[in-house]
């Protein structure tokens, strides 16, 4: 560990530096980034998706290291120079009055965001709260729903691991079954997926859990169709939006799942540690929560918001994290995310020994792809992209993909994707 840590600094150590200094605009750049970025919103997505003297200037916001070129921002997409500089202050405030503030302030602003989160997401405030993150927010549902020994619940081989460890853990100690269906990387239809979702449903079927959009690959399902079908056979729905909340343009209500998570620290670009958990309001009372309280109604959402005291400054950020969201809009970022994608893959796709693993139809893609090497594992052919070319991407290794997944953003240039199309083709060409 020692070594990996020294490796990594002595490799990075330029980015050793001051917190401070990572501000790349002064609020009077950023105030004219803002305006000229506002004066623009009258524009459609399809006139402003090409535009790259736009796309230049949502990028000052963002300020990335010069080290590497970033190509995995699914994990973790960064927050925008205003977003870190709303923190900084809420920080320094909270600081400032630390009990006094807890005590008598936080509710009220923890309540305005989550007002704000449900008119953007498109639900109730009576139907969500702020958790930490989408695995914090579905494993209480996971872990919460009463099964009973023989109940199924049926998910998706290309499924978040930590939402079907959940389920493996019901497995072990409650004796549920749990039904792992195939996923086709290219499908030929909406109703191919819905299919094989409803082909695994037996009388003891309860619930299935759903990806929106799928974290390994990009693929984007049909998730209303698989509710509708799900809810004419008695079975609940669990979606995992993790991906899906400000990437793509939708609503919760249009989804009619019946519980449903997201992180709010990748695409909506808020402070790392904050996510969404949405119950039905007629469903709460049926879910125990991850934590035992005592101060609310069973069928009272703000049962599921007792975590302990968790750092507030990141939770009241999130409000500017929707604004900086809204100066771009949905529909522009959806589209742009989707063009960075066709850019780069249109470039490799009929290329002998590169293997694209992602759908190539807009509907069922997003900004997320994957792509593998024929003559290389996906461990070394992220590992060669960042040691040779220093382009980083991750490794996805397993029963149903098997390749690296490139998540650009939208402060990745055009010359960036180019260099990475370059380096994919080198190393294929290598072997």
């Amino acid at each position: 560990m020692e070594n990996s840590r020294r490796s990594f600094l002595q490799q990075f150590g330029a980015l050793s530096v001051s917190p401070l200094a990572f501000s790349s605009l002064s609020t009077s750049d950023w105030n004219q980034t803002r305006s000229f970025l506002e004066n623009q919103k009258h524009r459609s997505d399809r006139d402003i998706v090409r535009d790259e003297t736009y796309w230049k200037e949502v990028a000052k916001a963002y300020h990335v290291s010069e080290d590497f070129i970033n190509l995995e921002n699914g994990f973790y997409s960064l927050a925008a120079w205003p977003v870190l500089e709303a923190q900084w202050q809420h920080i320094q405030r909270v600081n400032e009055m630390p009990s006094y503030y807890m005590r008598n302030y936080q509710w009220d602003e923890r309540n305005e965001v989550t007002a704000a989160l449900a008119e953007f997401a498109g639900c109730s405030v009576e139907e969500m709260v702020v958790c930490r993150n989408t695995t914090e927010a579905l494993d209480t549902v996971i872990l919460g729903l009463d099964l009973d020994p023989g109940d199924e619940a049926i998910m998706c081989n290309h499924d978040y691991g930590s939402m079907r460890a959940a389920f493996n853990q019901r497995a072990r100690r409650d004796k549920i079954v749990n039904k792992v269906i195939s996923l086709p990387l290219h499908p030929k239809s909406d109703e191919e997926i819905v299919a094989a979702h409803e082909k695994a449903i037996t009388p003891r079927t309860k619930v299935i859990h759903v990806s929106h959009l799928v974290n390994i690959t990009g693929q984007v399902l049909p998730v209303r169709k698989i509710c509708d079908m799900a809810h004419s056979h008695g079975v609940e729905v669990i979606c995992d939006s993790a991906h899906a909340l400000g990437h793509l343009d939708f609503k919760i209500r249009d989804l009619d799942c019946d519980y449903w998570g997201t992180s709010l620290h990748k695409w909506i670009g808020a402070p790392l540690g904050s996510g969404i958990l949405f119950v039905k309001k007629e469903k709460i009372s049926k879910v125990w929560p991850l934590l035992g309280d005592d101060g609310f109604a069973d069928d009272d959402i703000r049962k599921f918001r007792h975590f302990g005291t968790l750092p507030v400054t990141g939770h009241v950020s999130i409000m500017d994290a929707l604004k900086f969201q809204d100066t771009i809009g949905i529909t522009n970022k959806q589209a742009r995310l989707l063009y960075l994608k066709q850019y780069w893959t249109e470039k490799v796709k009929e290329t002998p020994g590169i293997i694209i693993n992602t759908p190539w139809e807009e509907e069922r893609s997003s900004g997320i792809a994957n792509v593998g090497v024929a003559n290389l594992k996906p461990r070394e052919l992220a590992d060669r992209l960042m040691d040779e070319y220093k382009i980083f991407t991750v490794a996805i290794d397993n029963e149903a993909v098997k390749g690296i997944r490139v998540t650009p953003h939208l402060y990745t240039s055009l010359d960036e994707l180019d260099q990475f199309v370059e380096a994919l083709n080198k190393l294929n060409d290598k072997g």
